[in-house]
């Protein structure tokens, strides 16, 4: 893994830390730890995980609130973030 991905998966990990809870009215709670499977795809260029997919669908819901979030909206629209969302059958959101 290059130095740039390590720095970018420190970074994306520390925010998702520091973001903590965000609540939906769907009974979804918006919590971007969960999108930790996701992680090594996001940042490498293997496949999703079974899980990493399943976690994106459960808190697609929260897709755009994390959009709009300064600190996670890079990761989330990220051309790797886009590709694994693709493969899991999850459509961009249109906010």
């Amino acid at each position: 893994m290059k130095l740039s991905q390590m720095r970018l998966c420190s970074v994306l990990l520390l925010v998702v830390v520091i973001v903590g809870e965000v609540e939906v009215s769907r009974a979804v709670t918006c919590t971007p730890t969960e999108l930790s499977p996701c992680v090594a795809a996001i940042i490498g260029q293997q496949p999703p995980s079974a899980a990493c997919c399943s976690k994106l669908r459960e808190q697609r819901p929260c897709l755009c609130g994390y959009l709009r979030d300064p600190s996670l909206r890079q990761y989330v629209n990220s051309p790797n973030a886009r590709r694994v969302a693709s493969s899991c059958g999850v459509p961009t959101p249109r906010c």
